[in-house]
């Protein structure tokens, strides 16, 4: 009984942060812009302006903390509350395209490829600590200083917005939605 009662609580905790979301919703991150879009199919449901990314920008060869953002097409793989950053709504990286191209690349070894690759056969996030990092992700920047934010990116590679951003966007967005950073 004190188990069901516990499930509960926890789908419903789950549940309001994860509403259904509407076929063909996906969100753009635009880093040069340093703006955030939720879009369904081609039109622009709502945009956030003045995100913060990682430090030392963005790249297609991302290595862990090389406080760089990564490009490319991801999912969003959880949808949290975080103590550090109010909400945190993770992306599936690395993902295999990653881990491909970080072979292909030198940047991984045939080892660290071969735990993300059957990690990602299993169903399973990818392991994080492998020399692509990962626990990236779009949050908010919880107790964090917004002037601070507001001019400058400061991430370690992930997406902030303000902590009301975030709550915006996660009304908007469920696990599973599409998630193109460029």
């Amino acid at each position: 009984r004190a188990l069901a009662a516990c499930l509960l609580v926890v789908f419903a905790s789950f549940s309001e942060i994860t509403p259904a979301q509407p076929a063909g919703t996906w969100v753009l991150v635009d880093t040069p812009a340093l703006q955030v879009s939720v879009m369904h199919r081609d039109e622009v449901l709502r945009t956030f302006e003045n995100i913060a990314i990682g430090s030392n920008g963005t790249t297609r060869q991302k290595r862990v903390a090389d406080e760089r953002t990564p490009l490319g097409d991801y999912r969003i793989s959880e949808i949290r509350r975080s103590r550090r950053f109010h909400l945190f709504l993770g992306l599936n990286y690395p993902t295999m395209n990653d881990a491909k191209r970080a072979l292909g690349d030198g940047r991984i070894d045939a080892g660290e490829f071969t735990r993300i690759r059957a990690a990602l056969q299993r169903g399973d996030r990818a392991p994080h600590d492998t020399s692509l990092g990962g626990n990236l992700g779009l949050h908010g920047i919880g107790h964090g200083n917004p002037d601070i934010h507001a001019r400058f990116n400061w991430t370690n590679g992930c997406i902030a917005l303000t902590n009301e951003q975030i709550d915006a966007l996660a009304a908007l967005v469920t696990v599973g939605t599409p998630v193109r950073i460029r």
